[in-house]
């Protein structure tokens, strides 16, 4: 059985883009409420929520991922940067997860994963501080070799393996050579005694390929869901992903 986390962050995206300099304390008017949302989606099935704390705070601000703390009844797992701010405020936090993952002030979302290689010094005191802490640490990384040997060395229980290169080959001739890459990434991470999950651009149509990855644990998608949310109600947006990873 593979897991789903939903991520939520598109949610607060809506919001945000009517309610970015409202009261926080304003009370009922502000919505949509990413919490409400969650809880929603717990209620159909979600095994987790996610959520990316970003530094510019665009679209999740820190009193969601406190009320997320107090009412998720599932898992919460928070993505975030590998800066000693973010350290200390999940450390505060205390999520079931954390998700280190590179951040762009320029990008819309997320692109690429996690340089762990070429960030090994800063990557390893996050990894060591959460360990310390019982907060499980995933890594956001390319399925690359390097990124998931370094990544098994410095003690990270888990990796999420980047699958936006592969989502944006879909129906091109790269589509294949990407999925394969993903599929040799996921096996050299379980060989390494990683756990092994998977996000970035997965939908109701290419999860039939997605999951046949090997040694898949979770998948954590946000925006496909938030998206068919909007004609079906998240309820039944998330029945329906579930239903097609575990078919």
């Amino acid at each position: 059985m593979i897991l789903l986390g939903v991520n939520i962050d598109h949610c607060a995206t809506l919001r945000q883009a009517r309610y970015r300099s409202a009261d926080p304390a304003a009370g009922g008017a502000i919505e949509p409420d990413p919490v409400a949302l969650a809880i929603l989606a717990e209620r159909a099935g979600a095994d987790g929520i996610t959520v990316h704390l970003r530094e510019d705070r665009r679209h999740i601000q820190e009193r969601d991922v406190w009320r997320l703390r107090e009412n998720a009844a599932t898992r919460l797992n928070l993505e975030m940067t590998c800066t000693p701010a973010m350290t200390a405020l999940a450390l505060k936090l205390k999520p079931d997860s954390v998700c280190l993952v590179p951040e762009n002030r320029q990008e819309i979302t997320t692109e690429g994963g996690l340089d762990v290689v070429g960030n090994r010094d800063r990557v390893h005191a996050c990894v060591e501080a959460m360990n310390a802490a019982g907060i499980k640490t995933s890594l956001f990384i390319d399925p690359d070799e390097p990124q998931i040997e370094l990544s098994a060395k410095l003690r990270a229980p888990w990796v999420e393996l980047h699958t936006g290169a592969y989502a944006n080959a879909c129906h091109t001739p790269g589509q294949a050579r990407e999925f394969d890459r993903l599929r040799l990434g996921a096996s050299l991470a379980h060989l390494a005694g990683l756990v092994v999950n998977a996000g970035h651009g997965i939908n109701y149509v290419n999860i039939a390929e997605v999951r046949t990855l090997p040694h898949l644990h979770e998948l954590n998608i946000g925006h496909s869901i938030i998206s068919r949310a909007l004609f079906t109600g998240i309820g039944e947006a998330v029945r329906e992903m579930k239903a097609r990873m575990n078919s």
